[in-house]
């Protein structure tokens, strides 16, 4: 079967491996829809402190239940299902606080290869957050489940009643916009591409030209560039009062100055998002159901996988939301 790797940086390959069998507890899955991520993203330009090159790559995807392993029972061959691609171990002290996201197993177990043709999936994935996939739902919308759980974790850390400000018009900003905009709020969007630009105003959400025009408007700032500057000028943008909640990973080893005195006098509530939970998984699980979020914002276009040179280059160049890779 074919797989698609990073060996480093912006070097892609598309390998011949042996096919994934599933272990106890376990599944494999043929993929029938894999979509890029603005994670994919920075793995392929600049690596990633967590996993190592050489490296399977994306973990988006939704797809058939291909084999079981021992003990794997209710997931047929043939099923459509559709998951994240992680999963808490329940039993840690951050698992035990509620903070499942956090959870050290949710990275030894995170499925990074899932542009191929078939993907292993880990027996606390099976667990924990893989769910049919009923066939109203297209295979594309179904790949949303794990980005779309990390927007409703996120949301759900912050009150986010009044005006929301989201910074970064890339596919996590524009799920916000969504998502936001689900819950008739107010929603700013200061970001740069037409393509995206155009993309938060279908949304609904009032496109800024600049930092500048912020000011002072938001009662939430979502910072979703992973630029240390950005994450500097989302405290200073924010009303007094306000929250602003960090979710763009920055670059290993960035630092960010913020005045003591400012979060004191203003009253600022600062908070970082990552990852997602179970429950979010299934609420995210829900709202796609719903229809509330659907993949007409997001899918910019299709390639095969065997094109998957074509759909980087297109991404890297910002021409693109999100790109889907079909095996």
């Amino acid at each position: 079967m074919r797989q698609l790797f990073l060996r480093q940086p912006l070097d892609l390959t598309l390998r011949e491996v042996e096919l994934p069998r599933p272990g106890p507890g376990e599944i494999t899955v043929q993929v029938k829809a894999a979509l890029t991520c603005g994670t994919d993203l920075k793995f392929y330009r600049r690596g990633h402190p967590r996993w190592p090159l050489p490296s399977g790559f994306g973990h988006e995807f939704s797809g058939v239940v291909h084999e079981v392993g021992e003990g794997v029972t209710g997931w047929p061959p043939g099923t459509p299902v559709m998951l994240a691609p992680s999963a808490p171990c329940g039993e840690c002290a951050d698992c035990r606080k509620g903070l499942q996201n956090l959870c050290p197993q949710c990275m030894q177990v995170m499925i990074l290869g899932a542009f191929a043709d078939v993907v292993r999936v880990p027996a606390p994935i099976v667990s924990q957050n893989l769910y049919p996939k009923p066939s109203e739902l297209d295979w594309w919308t179904a790949a949303l489940l794990e980005p779309l759980a990390c927007v409703v974790y996120g949301l759900g850390l912050v009150d986010a009643t009044g005006t929301v400000a989201v910074l970064g018009a890339g596919p996590i900003g524009l799920l916000y916009v969504a998502l936001a905009r689900h819950t008739a709020r107010r929603t700013l969007l200061v970001g740069r591409r037409q393509l995206r630009l155009d993309t938060a105003r279908k949304l609904g959400a009032e496109v800024l030209p600049d930092m500048a025009a912020l000011a002072g408007q938001a009662d939430l700032v979502i910072e979703c560039t992973g630029r240390p500057e950005v994450w500097e000028e989302a405290v200073r943008s924010v009303k007094k009062g306000g929250t602003v909640l960090f979710y763009g990973g920055c670059p290993g080893g960035s630092q960010i100055q913020v005045s003591p005195r400012d979060v004191l006098a203003r009253g600022l509530c600062l908070k970082g998002a990552f990852h997602f939970t179970p429950e979010a998984v299934r609420q995210a699980r829900e709202l796609l159901l719903s229809g509330a979020i659907t993949r007409e914002a997001f899918l910019t276009d299709i390639y095969p996988l065997q094109d998957y040179r074509k759909a980087f280059d297109r991404l890297d160049q910002g021409e693109a939301v999100k790109l889907g890779l079909e095996p």
